[in-house]
């Protein structure tokens, strides 16, 4: 067994997995497939995995993947570890997927490659894995990144490294969790991409606007269009100004030692100076002259 925690998995599993010989074929007599790494492990002493991220695995991927099992085995060997209650037994780090297709195909064993694997490392391999294999919904891969930060103590930097995201993209994917549960189950069930739920975040009512995309087939482009213009009509409605406002009123400020205020209407509006004494006031009325 080994206990050397991979220092990159966003670069492959094959870090994970020690060498190991290869064992007889996982597969039906006479299905001719060739031998897969790992032993031999019956596939009842299996359990699913505590740090599995994906929930969905698709009831017709399942039978696909069960049929192509029948005919040429399990190709490549799961990552397991021993369970914590019982060692004889083992729990899954990668690989469920196939574990369940092989039952359903009916196949006594399955190959594995077993490793002394912390909580931690379970949690990185499981979520490295589906992440490399597009398994995930965008909602699955930002729960998983939630777990690392927080259960873990992993930092964004490291966990960037492991799964092979840019920390941008680790960023914008957990931000996906502060959408209305609604949205988040349009996206979950991939009625919504990444893309339409990024640009919903900035919605006045997501939930209202993700039912018309769902309704109209909206593009992405399209959903951006429309929040950036129900973004301008609550401004104007509430009297919110915008960032490039704030941004102005500020170096104004800045640069004349006064509180500034501008206020838009239409394409004019009013530039409003404020001052706390008349020296300040003295002292204004001067640079306006000169």
């Amino acid at each position: 067994m080994s206990t050397d925690r991979p220092a990159r998995l966003g670069s492959g599993l094959s870090t994970l997995i020690p060498d190991a010989p290869a064992a007889a074929p996982a597969s039906p007599a006479g299905a001719g497939a060739p031998p897969a790494g790992g032993r031999a492990t019956p596939v009842d002493r299996l359990a699913p995995g505590r740090f599995q991220p994906r929930r969905r695995f698709g009831e017709p991927a399942l039978n696909a993947l069960a049929r192509s099992i029948r005919e040429h085995g399990v190709l490549q060997p799961l990552l397991v570890r021993p369970a914590a209650e019982d060692p004889a037994r083992y729990e899954i780090v990668a690989g469920e997927r196939r574990w369940l297709a092989a039952r359903r195909a009916g196949l006594a064993e399955v190959p594995a490659v077993v490793s002394d694997l912390d909580d931690r490392a379970a949690m990185e391999a499981a979520l490295a894995e589906n992440i490399q294999r597009n398994a995930l919904t965008p909602i699955e891969e930002a729960e998983g990144y939630k777990r690392l930060l927080e259960e873990f103590g992993c930092t964004q930097e490291r966990l960037s490294t492991v799964v092979g995201r840019s920390r941008p993209h680790i960023a914008n994917t957990l931000r996906l969790l502060t959408l209305p549960e609604h949205v988040r189950n349009l996206v979950d069930d991939r009625t919504l991409s990444a893309g339409h739920a990024r640009a919903l975040l900035a919605a006045p009512d997501p939930v209202r606007l993700a039912n018309r995309v769902v309704a109209e087939g909206m593009s992405v482009r399209r959903v951006e269009h429309l929040v950036s213009g129900q973004q301008d009509t609550r401004r104007r409605r509430t009297g919110a100004k915008d960032a490039d406002v704030l941004a102005l009123e500020q170096e104004l400020g800045d640069s004349l030692g006064l509180r500034v205020s501008v206020a838009q209407k239409g394409d004019g509006g009013s530039l409003t100076l404020h001052y706390r004494s008349l020296d300040q006031l003295d002292d204004l009325l001067g640079r306006l002259r000169r």
